[in-house]
């Protein structure tokens, strides 16, 4: 099972003139992150977004698989965020890039996993534990229905068992991205004096 996100978020910048390193310390110095919109053909467009907004919105989570509407001077350009740099001390946003995103276009996102079920699960209820191999898979689907996680049920799960990535169940109209669909997703494993008891007796 999947849960799907709501429409575009809005989001307001301003447009900037300037563009390298100098010009990006005076947005910056403004209380304002530099960033910038490219893709389908078009120029690419600096803008400004507010620093605490931006701040806010990339530690929300899920920022990188969140479809957005960039209102600049009075238009807008739907959007996705493909990549973001912090500062390395202070972890404050430095820079942002969006990617224009078409009507109906289709893009592969990392969206979270979400492990359901592990009170019921039979292997850690026998002093098993779970082995969270991936905690996000690649998906392509349409940017107007990125889901805002995927569910795997354990609630089946016996000791040295495992859920592949072809096991999953996932939203309407999606695909795996650029991985392997027969990867581990997540196994449980024995019971640390289970295993001890095993080597020793063997």
């Amino acid at each position: 099972m999947s849960a799907a996100k709501t429409a575009a978020k809005q989001l307001k910048a301003t447009a900037r003139d300037g563009v390298g390193k100098g010009a990006a310390r005076a947005i910056r110095r403004q209380g304002q992150v530099p960033a910038v919109i490219y893709g389908l053909g078009a120029p690419a467009q600096p803008i400004a977004l507010n620093f605490n907004e931006t701040k806010r919105l990339i530690y929300a989570g899920g920022f990188l698989s969140t479809l957005f509407e960039i209102e600049v001077d009075g238009k807008k350009t739907r959007v996705i965020p493909r990549d973001y740099q912090l500062d390395k001390v202070k972890d404050f946003p430095l820079h942002v890039d969006f990617l224009r995103v078409a009507q109906g276009a289709k893009i592969e996102v990392e969206v979270p996993l979400h492990f359901i079920n592990q009170d019921k699960c039979p292997a850690i209820k026998n002093g098993g534990s779970l082995n969270i191999v991936h905690h996000k898979i690649a998906l392509v689907v349409a940017a107007d229905a990125i889901p805002d996680f995927v569910e795997v049920d354990v609630s089946k799960l016996e000791i040295g068992s495992s859920i592949h990535a072809d096991g999953l169940v996932l939203p309407k109209g999606a695909e795996f991205g650029a991985i392997e669909s027969d990867f581990t997703v997540v196994t449980v494993t024995a019971p640390i004096a289970s295993a001890t008891t095993e080597t020793a007796e063997a």
